[in-house]
């Protein structure tokens, strides 16, 4: 057998053990690590970021990151007992932690370590601003996203070493060109679109955790219009980006909102 079709066996018998239907987003998702492997690296790598960052405790800022946290947990339980889920959150430390940084910018990792850099919340202002980050970051966490972007990541390498298999009859200059243009098509056409997606779907699972938490999803809208202001249009063009456009991500945003209040609303969460 060649090696490039012992690759694509390979390849295809990947796909079907590792495609499950994801709760929050009723899509079949890759998944090539599981929760058991990839949790104690999450943790551990949480527990070097925080000893080699300053950690802020102890203050009114500290204690609203735990607050927000806490409620955005409570309402991520809710919503999975109510899809008939509440296994899936198993495994799961959550943590929450405010960090001297001067980045706008905040981040949770795989089983619910969350970390908020001080920087972001002159733009977060309230517990709502900060509703709306942590819960879209407690999305990415809850929509597998780190796992399926780690085994995308192997596929586009497992691809890399196909196009070298194909070509290896072809002069060096020739095998070059293929890479680069595998590169650029995976990067451009594949990897970027599929992070832009990840982005929607947590804005649209995070809406509905922070409507569920008591927070007016449509202050998710101010949040992310003061951090348009924010970025003074720096941004690059949406196609280069890991992240949808702020304009775009605005529009979505307002037409999610009837489905996050009204899947709230099943809480007895009401907004007007």
């Amino acid at each position: 057998m060649k090696k490039h079709s012992i690759l694509v066996g390979i390849f295809s018998v990947g796909l079907l053990v590792s495609c499950a239907v994801n709760p929050l987003t009723g899509k079949k998702t890759l998944n090539l690590v599981s929760n058991s492997e990839l949790f104690p690296t999450s943790f551990a790598e949480y527990g070097t970021f925080l000893k080699e960052n300053k950690v802020i405790t102890g203050t009114t800022d500290a204690r609203r990151v735990e607050s927000v946290g806490i409620k955005i947990k409570l309402a991520a339980e809710k919503y999975l007992n109510y899809l008939g889920q509440k296994q899936y959150l198993d495994g799961y430390q959550w943590e929450y932690k405010l960090v001297d940084s001067k980045d706008v910018n905040a981040w949770c990792m795989p089983g619910g370590k969350i970390v908020v850099y001080s920087g972001i919340l002159p733009i977060t202002r309230d517990d709502a601003g900060l509703a709306t980050v942590m819960g879209h970051e407690v999305s990415h966490a809850l929509a597998n996203h780190g796992a399926q972007r780690m085994s995308v990541g192997q596929l586009q390498q497992l691809g890399a070493v196909g196009v070298a298999v194909a070509t290896g009859n072809k002069s060096a200059e020739n095998q070059q060109i293929w890479q680069q243009a595998y590169g650029v098509t995976t990067q451009y056409g594949g990897m970027l679109p599929f992070s832009r997606n990840h982005e929607t779907e947590a804005d649209k699972i995070g809406l509905v955790l922070m409507a569920i938490a008591g927070y007016n999803p449509e202050e998710a809208i101010a949040f992310w219009t003061r951090m348009a202001a924010n970025s003074n249009g720096q941004a690059p063009p949406e196609f280069l980006s890991t992240h949808p456009s702020d304009a775009t991500r605005i529009a979505n945003l307002k037409a999610m909102i009837p489905e996050a209040k009204a899947t709230a609303a099943k809480f007895g969460m009401i907004y007007k």
